[in-house]
């Protein structure tokens, strides 16, 4: 039966601490199903999900533990299950991109979860707008619209509350 392990690590960043983690988890014989690295300020993150027989996640367990040890990792471990196949939504891509200010994935999410729609994903970045230096805040979200939903006006509302923040955004089924 197959078992999964989500696994959260962060370090300082150094060119082969991705790598690290990578061959371990490889050289027990887990896959990788999903993942997401990224350097957070001087630090870098990781977030995976691992799969594999019951032996093989044991076996990971002990060597990840082991490789915090020695790379300094701040690691956390936890044996999770395959998410259940959701029929009655439909993935939606969010993105937005404004002047960075206060309270923008707040309000997004408060937005959506208003609305009970599941959030999937987000992932937001800070950044300087090239022509005038103003800061800027990107963000990108997958969130899971139930089909009962009407998408159009769904869509109405989301355009309304955007420009009522200074926002530019673009909801659209994700295209698999």
């Amino acid at each position: 039966m197959k078992q999964f392990l989500a696994v959260t690590a962060i370090g300082k960043d150094r060119a082969s601490l991705a790598n690290d983690l990578v061959r371990t988890i490889t050289d027990c014989g887990a896959s990788i199903g999903e993942s997401r690295m990224l350097p957070l300020g001087s630090d870098f993150a990781m977030l995976l999900l691992a799969s594999g027989n019951w032996h093989t996640m044991a076996r990971l367990e002990s060597e990840l533990n082991r490789l915090a040890e020695t790379a300094n990792l701040a690691l956390t471990l936890r044996r999770t299950e395959a998410r259940a196949l959701r029929t009655d939504h439909i993935p939606y891509s969010v993105d937005v991109i404004g002047p960075d200010h206060n309270g923008v994935v707040a309000g997004l999410t408060g937005f959506f979860l208003a609305r009970s729609i599941e959030i999937g994903e987000i992932a937001t970045r800070g950044y300087v707008a090239a022509q005038t230096g103003a800061p800027m805040f990107s963000v990108q979200m997958m969130v899971n619209v139930p089909t009962r939903i009407h998408i159009a006006q769904l869509r109405e509302d989301f355009m309304d509350y955007c420009d009522s923040q200074n926002l530019d955004a673009i909801l659209e089924p994700v295209k698999s």
